[in-house]
């Protein structure tokens, strides 16, 4: 087995994908500066798991902290989690989004270069396509120049890691597009803990649920979709995690750069969305139509075929599955880990 390194390990996805990896027999070594996350994510990995993970409380800009962790553990490989990701906030202060995104993940693959450690997942996502294709989105479709900093940062970082493993055959490199994520552990241990305003559905949903906000905002209700709400593809945190595993396994023996798309292959509106809530979880979401969002296309969902055959991957886990344990988790954890 590996030890593998977690970057933003105390994160949403990061947390669950500690998880997975100390179920499979890994080693974790999370690096994590608590920035967006919460240390009693970790301290729930452990219960779950009746294993320990090595916490460093740090930042991926920070070459000394990075260079410690290489000297001080035998790292095979790295899942790299940690940056920014509200939307809304990298348009208002992009350098902050291009510093912690790009420059880190910079940072953090010149340590594993000095390390002599070449096996890196990337966490991408789907918002680096092109917004002309039409969905199913598929791999082998054009990137494109994403309406928002933060898709950009992703992009750019994409672009970095394959002209990387283009120079120096000895990196092999994952790019994982995710499409979206929700859902929670089904202990209702962990979950989604957004601070602030959450920028996704799903902790909107669960949060008006549990009586934190009033009502929802549906923004747009004019898409050229079923019932002009906007169609994503979600995917249980779970599944995502399960992806990172299997990325980690094919990316042990291979070279080079790839790209997976990991969602569903499904798409559901967010009207859909809000009524099988209240049908699984016998709740009433009170919501208003809001005007449409800057940057957001009416349609997006995944082909995840190149997953499935290359990978060995598949999405275990429905739409009712999702929103059951979303709010499993929240009526657990009002608050999320703050209780």
């Amino acid at each position: 087995m590996s030890k593998v390194l977690v970057t933003g390990g105390a994160g949403y996805i990061g947390s669950h994908t500690c998880v997975e990896l100390l179920n499979a027999g890994h080693d974790v070594v999370v690096l994590d500066n608590l920035s967006n996350s919460s240390k009693e994510a970790l301290n729930r990995v452990q219960t779950l798991t009746a294993k320990s993970v090595d916490f460093v409380e740090g930042d991926i800009l920070d070459e000394v902290v990075l260079d410690q962790i290489f000297q001080n553990h035998q790292i095979d490989a790295v899942i790299h989690f940690a940056g920014l990701k509200a939307v809304g906030e990298s348009q208002k202060i992009p350098l902050k989004y291009f510093e912690n995104n790009i420059s880190g993940s910079i940072s953090l693959v010149q340590a594993m270069e000095r390390a002599n450690v070449f096996n890196l997942v990337f966490s991408s996502s789907a918002t680096v396509y092109d917004e002309a294709n039409i969905s199913p989105l598929n791999e082998d479709m054009p990137t494109g120049m994403p309406s928002n900093n933060y898709g950009y940062t992703k992009l750019i970082v994409e672009q970095l890691l394959e002209k990387l493993a283009q120079a120096d055959e000895r990196w092999s490199i994952a790019l994982l597009r995710y499409f979206n994520p929700v859902g929670a552990h089904k202990s209702g241990l962990m979950g989604e803990d957004p601070q602030g305003i959450p920028n996704n559905l799903m902790p909107y949903v669960t949060q008006v649920a549990v009586g934190r906000r009033e009502k929802l905002s549906i923004f747009g209700n004019d898409y050229d979709t079923v019932d002009g709400t906007g169609v994503r593809d979600y995917i249980h945190v779970v599944d995502l995690a399960n992806a990172h595993l299997c990325a980690l396994n094919n990316r042990l023996n291979a070279q080079g750069c790839r790209a997976w798309n990991i969602g569903t292959g499904n798409g559901c509106s967010v009207l859909e969305i809000k009524n099988t809530f209240e049908r699984v979880n016998g709740i009433e979401i009170p919501f208003e139509f809001a005007p449409r969002r800057e940057g957001d296309v009416a349609t997006s969902f995944a082909n995840n075929a190149r997953a499935v055959q290359e990978l060995g991957w598949t999405a275990k886990f429905g739409l009712e599955d999702m929103l059951a344990d979303s709010w499993n988790w929240q009526k657990q954890n009002p608050n999320g880990y703050r209780d």
